[in-house]
């Protein structure tokens, strides 16, 4: 069996917690139990979550783990950025040498770049808190709109569910898909995210208000693949071309000129990394017209273009 450690500490966020019961539902749904499951803290007995529930947890400087290594080990997060032990970041950097895996939920990210696990590799965190392990870690890659990535033997991934998202790629890699879409199906999971799609939807982040307005907006999504003119957008608002413009800045803070290149970004985002169509189609289909138009869209919305995007999607895919 492959020995999965947990690691919370006090005040730690219960809904990180949540991938745990992945690999607990991954031992019902493969032909006999894989994963061996503990949770850990530095000295072990109980520790309460933020929300001040509080589980029972075994010292990670146990003698019993000292002769077998953990196989994967993962950070938890917390509502807020809490402060790693010079005892907790010893035992993460000790087990960067001896773990097949080691990752990080949510703020988890900070627990490994304290202890120098993120230096120099691509990471994500939960998108409020980026910015910040981005300035205060400037040798780490930071990739905000990422809901997990996988760089060598470390992975990250964003906050809340993304975890799931995060422990079913596990599952997926040791056990196969099919095993993987089970333990998806039965934690009522639609199907696990890939690790490149973006932490945000462009549709929620405009948040209209008004029914005409998303009416719009749902037309636009629908017809990406055409040219999609102000005029076009106000007809299926069912309000003159100046009316809608007003109207649509009002309420989003956004031209519907933006809207529609973010929709078109996000779209042709998601089929680069899980379609294997030609740069040329995806930039038709999602109503950029040419490759270099979307090119420079994704330039704006990513800082990388297309085919940088695709590639990462696939290494991780490995």
């Amino acid at each position: 069996m492959q020995r999965i450690g947990f690691v919370v500490f006090p005040r730690f966020q219960v809904m990180s917690f949540a991938a745990v019961t992945v690999f607990e539902v991954a031992n019902g749904s493969a032909d006999a139990p894989y994963y061996d499951v503990h949770i850990l803290s530095e000295t072990g007995g109980p520790v309460r979550s933020s929300v001040g529930m509080t589980i029972e947890t075994q010292s990670f400087n146990d003698k019993a783990f000292s002769n077998e290594p953990f196989d994967t080990l993962i950070v938890g997060g917390g509502i807020e950025i809490e402060t790693p032990t010079p005892g907790l970041l010893t035992f993460l950097r000790g087990a960067l040498g001896t773990s097949r895996r080691l990752a990080s939920i949510c703020t988890g990210a900070f627990m490994l770049a304290n202890a120098g696990i993120l230096d120099g590799r691509r990471a994500t965190t939960h998108w409020a808190f980026a910015r910040l392990l981005q300035t205060q870690f400037p040798k780490i890659k930071v990739e905000e709109d990422r809901i997990f990535i996988i760089d060598g033997s470390v992975w990250s991934s964003a906050g809340m569910t993304a975890g799931v998202d995060l422990a079913l790629a596990m599952v997926e890699k040791d056990l196969g898909a099919e095993v993987a879409k089970r333990v998806a199906q039965k934690l009522v999971v639609y199907h696990r995210r890939a690790g490149g799609q973006s932490q945000f939807s462009a549709l929620l982040e405009l948040e209209p208000k008004s029914d005409r307005i998303q009416v719009a907006l749902e037309y636009a999504k629908r017809n990406l693949h055409t040219p999609l003119s102000v005029e076009q957008l106000a007809e299926a608002a069912h309000l003159s071309p100046r009316q809608f413009s007003r109207a649509f800045r009002a309420e989003t803070g956004q031209s519907p000129a933006k809207a529609v290149e973010n929709l078109r970004v996000e779209a042709a985002r998601v089929m680069m990394e899980q379609s294997r169509h030609p740069v040329d189609v995806v930039a038709v289909e999602t109503g950029f017209a040419d490759r270099e138009r979307m090119r420079r869209a994704f330039l704006r919305a990513f800082g990388q273009p297309p085919q940088v995007i695709r590639r990462n999607a696939r290494a991780e895919a490995v």
